[in-house]
């Protein structure tokens, strides 16, 4: 114990600015990978992945099992190649999000509004009311840093201005391109009847592919969702794969204003920073 103390204080003893510094920076970057897998199912695989590591420590330290240790430090590069498989999906997230420029540059998505035109904000806030009113399912997808044309390309191109009246159109129960996702690209509706992929993730067993469309294309991009249940009307909304639900047409309103800044000189929809976000306060809504 007295040795323990005493190698203790003679590592604390050589310390100095810049081992401080790296020790942050590593605590850094492990406390954003564990927050980066929280909630999903790699955090179960990384955490298995954790305790196999220990066991290999355990049994390299006992030099008796030769065969075994054999066998465990062969299998080693095996097994770096298949975590790469295994954490696919979420170093593609990983480093889609690195490769974000908009985090440090601000740059406007369009052109300037011109004078007297809707707020697109408005409009969809509009539509998800009068679509919840009526229950018409709905999947509406707000395009930001990350281009969603893959996602467009599977639907049937539109470029039209994003109106109450035009959503209404594209959701309608009878119409041929309700059953599938609205792609919104500033202030232009680019696609409708969209394919989107599903959230792996564990959801409420009550929704449905709808509501995991609308958790799975915010897991792998930083697009919104916005979701109008077909059974109950309920406005959900989806932002980083987690849902919101029961929102009206003020809060939803609140939340993309927030989320999607903008002045009377830019277009509706700006590549958001971060510090901006961060001292903004969305409003709380009860979770479903």
């Amino acid at each position: 114990m007295i040795q323990i103390v005493q190698d203790a204080i003679s590592t604390v003893s050589q310390l100095n600015l810049w081992s401080v510094l790296d020790i942050l920076i590593v605590t850094t970057m492990i406390y954003g990978v564990l927050m980066f897998l929280r909630g999903t199912t790699a955090f179960s695989v990384l955490y298995g992945i954790v305790l196999l590591l220990a066991a290999v420590l355990v049994v390299t330290s006992i030099p008796e099992l030769v065969v075994l240790n054999w066998v465990l430090s062969n299998s080693l590069p095996i097994l770096s190649i298949a975590v790469l498989i295994l954490f696919q999906p979420e170093l593609r997230r990983g480093m889609e999000r690195i490769g974000r420029v908009g985090i440090w540059i601000n740059r406007p998505l369009g052109g300037s509004l011109a004078p007297g035109a809707s707020n697109p904000i408005d409009e969809i806030c509009e539509a998800t009311k009068r679509l919840a009113e009526r229950r018409y399912g709905a999947l509406i997808v707000l395009e930001r840093e990350t281009g969603l044309q893959e996602y467009a390309d599977t639907g049937v191109p539109i470029d039209g201005l994003v109106t109450a009246e035009l959503l209404l159109t594209l959701f309608y129960p009878n119409s041929p391109m309700h059953d599938g996702a609205v792609i919104i690209r500033g202030d232009r509706v680019a696609a409708a009847a969209s394919v989107l992929p599903l959230s792996d993730s564990l959801v409420d067993y009550q929704l449905g592919t709808r509501h995991r469309a609308a958790i799975g294309i915010t897991e792998r991009t930083d697009a919104i969702s916005i979701v109008v249940s077909e059974e109950t009307g309920t406005i959900s909304f989806a932002n980083n794969g987690r849902m919101v639900r029961h929102l009206d047409e003020d809060r939803l309103n609140k939340i993309l204003t927030v989320l999607c800044r903008s002045t009377p000189y830019q277009a509706i929809f700006k590549w958001p920073r971060r510090k901006a976000l961060a001292g903004s306060k969305i409003p709380k809504a009860r979770r479903g």
